[in-house]
Formats: structure tokens, C-alpha cells, sequence
């Protein structure tokens, strides 16, 4: 991804900030930077104001989604931890949790010194070449090679010449931050998919009016169904959707890993993973009577197309036996369950 050119700044420099990055410190510290810089107006900003921020921007993706930073990235450790003393949400929206850091700085500090120690310093290696953080500090204070900040003590000075184009190019920096950071963490994570869309909290889910109709239509035609996990009848649009495999791993959805279920099932599965050896006989059931049931009624219903992505014909997955299609979902949510359970995703105990 390229950056916007600027004959009178060292762009390669600044293009060069995630070279040879071993863990994820540089691609936050640039994004907290940005922000506070843009989003504050301060061009002088301390080392705490950028670290909380780097913990905050990654809080999401480290404890929502379950990403692996790394098994050298101090920053998903030193989340943990934080969130496991100070019992902050795991859904805590950005600016609540980077204000909670700030404001119990002196609890809290002893988890984020460990980012003041090399980021700062290291961090300005496209501009000056790292020796020891005395020179480097020295030779940013003089703006050696037209580097980005200055380092005083605990707090940074950008420099002058840059805060127009930063601020001019900020939503294009923090994509090329968040492009990298996507490379970067896509390869720690293989097998998860859509790291892209997990690295922020969204500001909305997609809405499920489509797959409320399509269950709204089933239940109507056999009159009504039971809860897989509760037993409990349930009517139509009086129900809640239920993503089998939680919505924080699959970042979907698709008909294929919704069904319907007791509204009390939500609060408490939440983000948990369902036993298979409990529920996928059963969910498999309804999930095939559901779609022989509307298949039938229209074949050219376009929201069928989501089970393409685990059976290569629709047509051909409604003529399965029950045993055959319970084998389709077997090999489908198996490995998706195993993949989650080792980020850390924990088996719903109901």
C-alpha cells in the first residue's frame, strides 16, 4: 500500500516504520499516536497517553475475537492480565477503556512500562539508526534526518513538518497501519477467518432480517419447533437467533450456523462454544428438515445459496440421509469448534 508523496518530507521513512516488525508494538504506538495527535490536537503527547492507547485499540481483537499476537508479543499477555485484575469488559468500547488505563495510571502502570522500554526508541530506526536510547533521544531532539518526533523524558514532540501531512492523510495512515497489521497477524492466525474485520470493534452487526424471515417460514409451515438446547417450543418471531459457533469467530452470518432458540440462551451461551457431542446431532436435524422444508417451497430462494460454502449443490445436499448430512456438518464444524477452543474460546457449560 502505497502512501501519499511529499517532496519535502523522507516519505520512505515513514513507508519503512513496519519493517522487520517481530511483534505487534509499532503498528499500535502508530495508530495511538495518530489519533491523539488528529482526534486531540496535541502534538505533545506522553508515553502513557500512546500506550493506553495501544492497549485499547488492540482490546477487541485480543479479548473479543481471541487473536494470537505471537508467542513473542508482550501486548496480548499485558492485556490479559489487565483485564483479569481490573475486570474491564471484554467488550469495552475504545476510549472507555484507554480512560480507565489513564485515570488509574498508578495501578495500572506496572503493566504498560514494558512498552516504554524499546518502542519508543526503536520505533524511529527509519530515521535513525539504533544504537542505544541515549543517542537515539539525543538525535531526535536535533530531528535528525527529518524524523517524525522527538523524545523528552516520557513524552514525545512530533515534529513540526509533519503534523500537516499526518493530519491531512489520517484516515490513509491508519489504513496502511491496519493493512500491515493485517498481514502481520493473519499469518499468527491461519486458520481464523476474516482477520481483517477483527481487528476493530464493529460499530454495528449486520442485520439478521433475511435469516429471521427464512426461520419465521419454517416454523410457520410445521407449525412450531423446540429450543436444540433448552427444550422449549418456539414460534415464530418469538425467538432469538442463535450463531451456533459464536459470531465472534465466524464473523458471519450465514444460515448454515444460525438457528433458533430460547431467548435465555443468548445471555448465557454469549460467546461460547456449543459442545458437539451435545447439540450437533440436533442441530444438524433442524438444520436439514429447515432447508428440505423451504427448499421445497422455493428452490430459487437466494438466501439458499449460504449452504453452498459446505455442500457444493443445494439440490443434492436435500436428498442426503440424515446420517449423511449430519456428516456434512460433522466436517465442517469440527474443525472450526478445534481451531476455536485453541485461541481460547471456552465450551458453553449451561
Amino acid at each position: 500500500m502505497a502512501l501519499p508523496q511529499n517532496n519535502r518530507l523522507p516519505i520512505s521513512c515513514l513507508a519503512g516504520i513496519f519493517n522487520s516488525t517481530s511483534a505487534t508494538y509499532k503498528y499500535y504506538w502508530f495508530v495511538a499516536m495518530l489519533d491523539i495527535l488528529v482526534k486531540e490536537r496535541k502534538s505533545r503527547m506522553s508515553f502513557w497517553e500512546i500506550i493506553a492507547g495501544m492497549v485499547s485499540e488492540s482490546w477487541f481483537p485480543i479479548h473479543y475475537f481471541k487473536l494470537s499476537f505471537g508467542k513473542s508479543d508482550s501486548l496480548f499477555e499485558k492485556s490479559m492480565k489487565i483485564q483479569n485484575v481490573f475486570q474491564i469488559s471484554i467488550e469495552s468500547d475504545k476510549e472507555k477503556t484507554k480512560r480507565y488505563l489513564l485515570e488509574n495510571l498508578n495501578d495500572t502502570k506496572k503493566y504498560l512500562k514494558v512498552f516504554s522500554l524499546n518502542v519508543p526508541y526503536r520505533f524511529l530506526s527509519p530515521w535513525i539508526r539504533y544504537t542505544c536510547d541515549d543517542d537515539v533521544v539525543k538525535k531526535s531532539q536535533n530531528f535528525e534526518n527529518q524524523c517524525l518526533y522527538a523524545i523528552y523524558g516520557d513524552e514525545i514532540v512530533i515534529n513540526e513538518i509533519w503534523i500537516d501531512y499526518l493530519t491531512e492523510n489520517y484516515t490513509i495512515l491508519r489504513d496502511f497501519a491496519f493493512w500491515n497489521l493485517t498481514q502481520f497477524i493473519q499469518k499468527r492466525n491461519p486458520n481464523v477467518p476474516d482477520v481483517s474485520s477483527k481487528l476493530i470493534k464493529p460499530i454495528q452487526r449486520d442485520s439478521l432480517t433475511k435469516q429471521h424471515k427464512f426461520w419465521d417460514t419454517y416454523i410457520e409451515i410445521v407449525g412450531s419447533m423446540n429450543c436444540i438446547y433448552t427444550g422449549k417450543q418456539i414460534l415464530a418471531r418469538q425467538y432469538d437467533l442463535d450463531h451456533f459457533v459464536p459470531w465472534s469467530f465466524v464473523s458471519h452470518n450465514l444460515l448454515w450456523n444460525l438457528v433458533p432458540a430460547d431467548s435465555s440462551i443468548n445471555s448465557s451461551k454469549s460467546n461460547n462454544l456449543p459442545s458437539l457431542e451435545v447439540y450437533l446431532k440436533p442441530f444438524a436435524n433442524v438444520q436439514q428438515n429447515a432447508l428440505k422444508t423451504l427448499y421445497a417451497k422455493n428452490p430459487n430462494n437466494s438466501i439458499l445459496e449460504d449452504y453452498l460454502m459446505v455442500y457444493d449443490s443445494i439440490s443434492d445436499l436435500t436428498e442426503l440421509s440424515e446420517s449423511d448430512f449430519y456428516n456434512v456438518f460433522r466436517k465442517t464444524f469440527s474443525p472450526m469448534v478445534q481451531i476455536a477452543e485453541n485461541m481460547g474460546f471456552k465450551v458453553w457449560q449451561p
